[in-house]
């Protein structure tokens, strides 16, 4: 039989018999029905329980422990969920008896995986303020590990996550995921994708082993990888992280990573990890750390990172998860630290490690090997960044001092041959790697594009120059003279810059107006500079465009009064360093120092958390140093580079802008003012013959794309991808046409819901299209389309962007349903319709129906349908999908009302579509249907009835007005506090209503629309 276009029911069987027969799980019904659905299935656990020998009692206990920490209202999901996982992971103390020592129930085995009880339980009903109904739901010994959303093959993947992110709101049943550790979603098209709890749409992973296999859908093989006993405890048990408020699993290179680094430690040796920037390296350090402390009892690990930012993270990361770290403020504290039992845990700053008083490096090296330092226990120290050429000497020093240690090292940046021979030395092979191709393609990270920006730097009048250089020398002889001129060259420099630094600024206050991410506000850039001095003249430039307090100086200078002492000419000019100290002062008058920090350090934490957080409101941070390694804001998008970088320093700095940020951020950006990459071949290749190919794999080359190749691209995919979409729309391709295709037939309810992944799906397609136009818009013709491509190209964008407003207005969707389409607006405005003036009208923000009841609606239809031009059908369909739409939104509150509402507009419908009415009465009744569906309620309804829920309560019994009264009242009189979802306190409700009604069957229909009414 052919499947193609099969339900979601098939494949929800499918994996239901796939963890039934293949994985070994029970099988545990449909519950759809069942009363009593927990998160905690006590009759499971308890026969789970009793099985490993515990008393009545101690089971008793455990319940009563994990039932508390599973639904504290006081809490967060996070944090119940956290508390949660400490009970499930090291065990739950019980003290059954007054006096008698605590014991511990262990409620999974992690040891051996196959003596838990798995079972698998499908149409989950859980009761809250809404019920919901997840696909397929994980147990492990009556306690719910996994939740599973499928979808059928044309709904996308992401329509399953969403429901579980909403699943998980405190308005729906927020309180079933306080012991979930994964959630899954998959179809078998897109395959599946897994998170943790309140995992972003856009974080959610995918799995990735084995491809060679093709043999059965994606979904069914990575279920089984997943949710196979070994693989799923070990995952839950050594791979789960909460981190600052976001709990985390791992990405499937960190998974085996970890793995490969297990058995390295376990035979005592140590190696290099070699995961690329932005990658997650400060994860796997700390996932490593903590199963080498469980499983070797005598292990003691130090931390030498290079940055502080990382020093404070892993801190802590740790204090999360429980463990206590150490963080030394000198390496001879670290060493008298490592020579005690305790503590297991320490961390240091690498520059804290060094001696920098010492001339002949290699006799200092020979005296530390003849006394190295006395460690107790088995010492594992990890060092990141480890490639680092400056640090090479202090990774001898340390290997010098403790021998005996197994050290680690952990890079994000391909090694060049030179580094690679002294890390190798020093760490030993290669552990794991994961290079930056592989990153890109599994997008982990963004690609990065490529562009140079020259800007021409020339003196003015030379002859101008000179005279003025001779009428300031008078008086000192040639020697002075020639001495004035040396630095005067290098003064040339500085002088002819300033036009220059002032053709960046404007270069990139013009990128901020035209470029798609930056114009949205949505991201944001940093600028490099070659100095401090430089950096401040920047700053101070940017302080006159409307970069004005939404631009940060970040490089660690704090204006000490010494630092200008010996300054002063008395020539009513400003030194370099006067320049500096005095922007500073300026820049710092208003800053309050916090406790511990200095003001400068109080200014920067403040600039980089607005950064992070509201790029809107911190643009630009120029820099010169400082966050061009370890500084992590997905907002940061571009990276003008105005300084001489080379090797890892650059590669580390580039990085900076590819992080993930949601569907508007295509790649990172690098617009290079000093033409960096003719240093190496043909300003493609960051390095080049230079690198360590020794780790195999996939070739460690970064590739840089070129700019304008990979927008015409990206935009010729774009164009493609939306014309494919609009290809099933039938012939002549009109605006019916397309209102068909996409919305339906207004006479069937259901349409428009049945349609709405194809209109998803248009919207982000349209979205990407206009993107992708827009990064490019300027410079068509250099990015090889020729001047009849271009006239297309526009051509098509209009008709596109119109077709999708068509769509936006027929469907009643006229609140954008992505965060994508907010940016998507302003590109419209920006590049579409920039020669137009746009129509700012009163009723913007009311839906049709609205529209059509405050102003009529020949007034609504010149107001929100004018793009129609005359086309009756198109104009009658629209509107009858947007009375279709309140309908359907409403119809819960009130059915009876709304199914008469419904009744009667199908009958409109019809005899329009029969022609048996004029289009003038046809508008007049579809008015007034409007009006009603607007209202809620007829024009006869009894004044009495003076809210939604009495007049819901009317129209449902017989519009008897007594009866309605006497349950409102009833309710009103009975219903306790937060009664939705609360079973008990639902019951007295019931009660209330049997005592009125004396009918369960009518008690449970009205009890659906008391439950629907909000002042209830």
């Amino acid at each position: 039989m052919n499947d193609v276009g099969k339900p979601e029911r098939v494949t929800q069987s499918r994996v239901i018999a796939l963890f039934r027969d293949e994985l070994g799980y029970h099988f545990l019904g449909d519950w759809a029905d069942r009363d009593g659905n927990s998160n905690i299935e006590e009759k499971l656990l308890t026969g789970y329980l009793t099985g490993r020998g515990y008393s009545t009692a101690q089971i008793s206990a455990a319940l009563l422990k994990l039932r508390t920490e599973a639904t504290n209202s006081g809490r967060s999901l996070y944090a119940n969920n956290q508390e949660v996982y400490k009970l499930l992971r090291y065990g739950v103390p019980v003290k059954v008896e007054a006096g008698k020592v605590t014991e511990t129930v262990h409620v999974f085995d992690w040891q051996c995986p196959e003596k838990n009880d798995f079972a698998v339980a499908e149409e989950v009903t859980l009761k809250g303020n809404h019920e919901r109904r997840p696909d397929i739901v994980l147990y492990v010994n009556g306690i719910a590990i996994g939740v599973l959303e499928l979808k059928n093959s044309r709904v996308t993947i992401g329509d399953g996550i969403r429901q579980c992110l909403s699943n998980q709101q405190p308005e729906f049943n927020e309180w079933f995921f306080s012991t979930i550790q994964l959630v899954f979603a998959g179809n078998d098209t897109e395959g599946l994708q897994y998170g943790a709890i309140r995992t972003p749409e856009k974080y959610f992973l995918k799995w990735k082993e084995d491809e060679q296999d093709d043999s059965r859908f994606k979904i069914d093989k990575y279920l089984l990888k997943l949710c196979s006993k070994p693989r799923l405890i070990e995952l839950m048990h050594d791979f789960v992280l909460f981190d600052g408020g976001v709990k985390k699993l791992p990405r499937v290179h960190q998974y085996f990573g970890i793995k490969a680094a297990q058995e390295q430690v376990l035979a005592h040796k140590g190696g290099i990890i070699w995961h690329t920037q932005g990658s997650g390296k400060s994860i796997v350090m700390v996932l490593l750390a903590k199963w080498i402390l469980e499983n070797n009892p005598n292990a003691r690990i130090a931390i030498i990172t290079d940055r502080d930012e990382l020093d404070k993270q892993i801190e802590r990361v740790f204090h999360d998860t429980g463990e206590p770290i150490y963080r030394t403020n000198s390496g001879r504290d670290l060493m008298a630290q490592l020579a005690q039992a305790k503590p297991r845990l320490l961390c240091s700053l690498v520059h804290k490690f060094g001696r920098r008083d010492v001339d002949d490096f290699d006799a200092f090296i020979k005296e530390l090997e003849a006394q190295p330092s006395q460690t107790v226990g088995d010492v594992f120290v990890f060092v990141d960044e480890c490639h680092r050429t400056q640090s090479g000497k202090l990774h001898r020093v340390m290997k010098a001092m403790m021998p005996k240690a197994v050290f680690i090292g952990f890079t994000g940046t391909p090694l060049l041959k030179k580094d690679a021979q002294s890390s190798l030395e020093v760490f030993g092979s290669y552990i794991h790697t994961y290079k930056f191709s592989e990153a890109v393609e599994d997008a982990v990270v963004l690609d990065l594009v490529y562009e140079a920006r020259d800007i021409d730097q020339r003196l003015g009048s030379e002859q101008k120059i000179d005279q003025w250089f001779e009428a300031k020398t008078k008086g000192l002889n040639e020697w002075q003279k020639d001495e004035l001129k040396k630095k005067w060259g290098t003064m040339q420099n500085v002088l002819s810059s300033r036009s220059r630094m002032e053709k960046v600024v404007a270069d990139i206050v013009f990128d901020f107006s035209v470029k798609p991410r930056l114009s949205s506000e949505r991201g944001n850039a940093i600028l490099v500079a070659s100095s401090i001095l430089e950096a401040c003249k920047y700053f101070a430039l940017f302080q006159k465009t409307p970069f004005k307090g939404k631009c940060a100086l970040i490089t660690s200078y704090n204006p000490q009064a010494q630092d200008v002492t010996k300054e002063e000419t008395g020539a009513n000019t400003e030194t370099d360093k006067q320049v500096i100290y005095n922007i500073y002062t300026e820049l710092l008058k208003d800053v309050d120092a916090k406790p511990g920090m200095s003001k400068t350090e109080s200014y920067e934490e403040h600039a980089k958390a607005l950064f992070i957080k509201e790029p809107a409101n911190m643009k630009l941070l120029v820099v010169v140093d400082k966050l061009l390694t370890g500084f992590d804001a997905p907002a940061c998008t571009y990276l003008y580079i105005d300084k001489s970088m080379q090797d890892h320093g650059l590669f580390q700095a580039i990085c900076r802008t590819n992080r993930l940020d949601g569907e508007d951020k295509d790649f990172g950006y690098v617009v290079d003012y000093k033409d960096l990459f003719k240093k190496v071949e043909n300003a493609i290749a960051v390095y080049s013959s230079e690198l360590d190919h020794s780790a195999g794999g996939v070739e460690p080359e970064v590739l840089l794309q070129d700019r304008l190749k990979k927008g015409k691209e990206r935009l010729d995919d774009a164009l493609e991808a939306v014309t494919l979409l609009c290809e099933p729309v039938e012939p002549p391709q009109g605006e019916l046409e397309h209102i068909h295709y996409f919305c339906g037939n207004t006479e069937i309810a259901t349409d428009l819901e049945d349609r709405e992944p194809q209109r998803a799906a248009l919207y982000k397609a349209i979205a990407a299209l206009v993107r992708a136009y827009a990064g490019i818009a300027d410079e068509l013709e250099q990015a090889g389309y020729s001047a009849s491509d271009v006239a297309y190209l526009k051509k098509q964008i209009e008709h596109f962007v119109n077709v999708r407003e068509i769509i936006r207005k027929a469907s009643g969707e006229t609140i954008d349903l992505k965060a994508y389409e907010a940016d998507m607006r302003h590109l419209i405005d920006t590049y579409i319709q920039a020669d137009e003036p746009r129509k700012i009208s009163l009723f913007d923000n009311m839906s049709l129906v609205e529209l059509i009841v405050k102003t009529g609606i020949a007034d609504a239809i010149a107001t929100r349908l004018g793009a129609f031009k005359g086309n009756k059908d198109a104009i009658a369909e629209t509107i009858e999908n947007n009375v279709r739409s309140k309908i359907i939104k409403e119809h819960l509150n009130d059915p009876a009302y709304f199914d008469r509402i419904s009744t009667l507009l199908d009958e409109i419908i019809t005899s329009r579509r029969a022609k048996a009415v004029e289009y003038e009465e046809y508008l007049k009744r579809i008015a007034e249907i409007a009006r009603q569906a607007e209202a809620g309620h007829a024009d006869d309804t009894p004044a009495a009835l003076d809210t939604p829920g009495k007049r819901a309560l009317y129209n449902n019994l017989g519009q008897n007005e007594g009866l309605a009264l006497a349950i409102d009242k009833a309710v009103k009189t009975k219903r306790p506090d937060a009664w939705r979802g609360v079973q008990p306190r639902e019951q007295l409700i019931k009660k209330a209503l049997y005592d009125i009604l004396n009918d369960v069957d009518e008690v449970e229909r009205v009890f659906v629309i008391i439950k629907a009414q909000k002042e209830y």
